[in-house]
């Protein structure tokens, strides 16, 4: 055994190589409570640091593209220098905020941001500013759809276009690269979008005016305006604050095309305040009101008769406006557009913005109307037409229009005069005008009358020949016999027409000893029938004739003949026609011609009559032919 191992019965402690040395410094240096004093100190050397946060740092080294960063920790975190937006002004021993992203990477090193720091540090400003309505301020970097991109001490923000100024944006790029400041009116915290406003700011601004102004304005006042916004119906301006309405009709009393022959964007002007409504805060206001009306000395400059000259401003169905000053407009009927010519559209006579000549036919002062017409600067060749067709003289014309009340026949260019139905023959009832005559010939017709007053031509056909009805009362007289054919049957009866060519009427009544309620079918047209005349009208120029009259005197066999031929639902003899109760006598018979062609037809035509002399008062009828459609009244101007 040798001196230094222990003995049996010895206990000896054994110390770890670590403590060792703590040992050592504790039983040489420092007692226990020494030492764990001074341990104390040493831990408080270094911070309490957490990854994901911002924390306080210290530049300790700049090397080149480096800045070495003391946070506290156990080594130092380095930082690019490209992420300081003054590394000009950095200096050793700068106190400085920096984000820790790793405590530790895989090389052992800290990993820290300065970008990222300066960002959640700005983005605390913003939620402050949201909050708070503080004022930041920011950099327009591009334009893009529906507004701007703006920088924010690094972070992104939208500015939109309609949240830039209170007046309407000329030049967007202006606004690239210029610095504003804005206030956040929107943040969203999940994808941190920022949404920021200059126009608050300028509103904001304005406030007291704008209420000042609530406060003051009144109907009638004439205010400073800028105008700030032209449109199709009238402009937007700007009363300090407070916008206004000038309709397009209050920006002028004449005529416009667009309010901006009037005004010009961003020109001040006055404005007369035409209503102000408070509940909604908005104002109407006029241009024209601060000029005195057109119409207030219009019986100074105008009187019914004179010639006057307009452009033409707008076109109607009925007519045409004339404006032959600013304010002052009138209307040029169709009907005082040609003495002559059938005028149913004004195009056909002038056209927009054309120069006419026109005289002033009446003058509403009233309702501020005026009344032209461009035919009464030319002659009236009415005015000559006794002159040029005699009444009763025989002309020649070109037949222009067909209606179903008669025919339009053109005498002389832009003058022609009205056949009527019952004027192209003396013995024909006329079934359709078109199997008469046609569009485009040449007829010869009499002069009947003129009415120069309005403008009216009667004139007949018939008249070229003589009234055949004097002789037809001689043989045609009631209980002559004769055979007819079928022209047309009808509700009342059948339309035949005699070997005279003359027509003539059976009653439903007359065809059998009960009247026959379907005539149209058992009779068509070019049947013959013998007949018997029982009614001879010359006034009204009307022949009845029956059938069974004709069979009272006659063999049953001819009676038989007539049932058989015609299928007659019911046969009967010449006694049951001799004894037959109802006689013609009985029943109203009226043959017209609205039987035969409706009753849509006129009145059957009087002649017009010429104009008769100064002594004479008895009012004469007047021709009944197609008038010219009324006009709707003329609106105000």
């Amino acid at each position: 055994m040798t001196e230094n191992q222990p003995t049996a019965g010895e206990q000896k402690e054994i110390i770890p190589e670590e403590e060792k040395g703590t040992k050592k410094l504790i039983s040489d240096d420092y007692n226990e409570d020494e030492f764990q004093t001074m341990l104390k100190l040493y831990e408080k050397t270094f911070n309490v640091i957490k990854e994901n946060e911002v924390v306080k740092g210290k530049i300790v080294a700049i090397h080149g593209e480096d800045v070495l960063i003391d946070i506290g920790s156990k080594s130092d975190g380095r930082v690019s220098i490209n992420e300081f937006n003054n590394s000009e002004e950095l200096a050793v021993g700068q106190d400085i905020e920096v984000f820790l992203e790793k405590i530790e990477d895989k090389e052992g090193q800290l990993v820290l941001s300065k970008k990222k720091a300066d960002s959640i540090k700005m983005w605390e400003r913003i939620v402050d500013a949201n909050q708070n309505g503080t004022i930041v301020q920011g950099r327009c970097l591009r334009r893009i759809k529906g507004g701007f991109v703006v920088d924010i001490n690094g972070l992104t923000a939208f500015l939109p276009g309609s949240q830039i100024d209170t007046k309407p944006i000329r030049d967007y790029d202006e606004y690239v690269g210029k610095l504003m400041d804005f206030k956040v009116i929107k943040i969203n915290n999940q994808i941190e979008n920022i949404i920021v406003s200059h126009k608050v700011l300028i509103e904001e601004s304005m406030a007291g005016q704008r209420e000042e102004l609530l406060k003051t304005i009144k109907k009638g006042m004439i205010l400073k305006a800028t105008v700030k916004a032209i449109t199709d119906f009238g402009v937007f301006v700007d009363l300090g604050g407070l916008d206004g309405l000038i309709h397009i009709t209050d920006l002028s009393w004449g005529r416009i095309n667009h309010p901006s022959d009037i005004v010009k964007l961003d020109e001040e002007i006055d404005v007369y305040v035409i209503e102000f409504d408070e509940e909604k805060q908005r104002v109407y206001l006029g241009l024209k009101q601060l000029q005195s009306h057109p119409w207030d000395n219009i019986q100074e400059k105008y009187k019914v008769g004179d010639k006057v000259s307009g452009k033409v401003v707008s076109l109607t169905e009925y007519g045409a406006f004339i404006e032959i000053e600013k304010g002052i407009e009138g209307l040029i009927h169709i009907s005082e557009m040609s003495w002559t010519q059938h005028i149913t559209n004004p195009a056909q006579m002038v056209t927009m913005g054309q120069l006419v000549e026109a005289q002033i036919l009446n003058i509403d002062y009233e309702n501020r109307k005026l009344s032209l017409g461009m035919k009464q600067l030319m002659p009236n060749p009415w005015q000559s037409l006794l002159d040029r067709f005699p009444v009763g003289t025989k002309q020649k014309g070109t037949v222009c229009n067909i209606t179903n009340f008669g025919i339009f026949v053109e005498l002389e260019d832009g003058v022609d005069g009205l056949v009527h139905i019952s004027d192209l023959s003396w013995t024909k009832k006329i079934l359709d005008v078109n199997d008469f005559v046609k569009m485009g010939e040449p007829i010869e017709v009499v002069i009947l009358g003129i009415d120069v007053a309005n403008q009216r031509i009667s004139l007949g056909h018939k008249q070229l020949f003589e009234n055949p009805w004097d002789t037809l009362e001689e043989k045609y007289k009631v209980g002559t016999e004769t055979e007819v054919k079928v022209v047309k049957p009808i509700d009342k009866g059948v339309i035949v027409e005699l070997p005279d060519v003359v027509d003539a009427f059976i009653p439903a009544s007359q065809f059998a000893i009960s009247t026959l309620k379907n005539a149209g079918e058992i009779f068509k047209k070019g049947d013959t029938l013998n007949v018997r005349v029982i009614e001879f009208d010359k006034t009204n120029k009307k022949i009845v004739l029956s059938v069974i009259e004709y069979y009272k005197d006659k063999e049953q066999k001819d009676v038989d003949a007539y049932i058989e031929k015609y299928k007659l639902p019911k046969k009967f003899t010449v006694k049951d026609i001799i004894e037959k109760t109802r006689s013609y006598e009985s029943e109203q018979i009226d043959f017209r011609i609205e039987d035969i062609i409706g009753d849509e037809i006129p009145s059957v035509n009087v002649p017009p009559v010429v104009p008769p002399a100064p002594a004479a008062e008895e009012k004469q009828p007047e021709l009944e032919a197609p008038e010219t459609p009324e006009a709707p009244e003329t609106p105000a101007v």
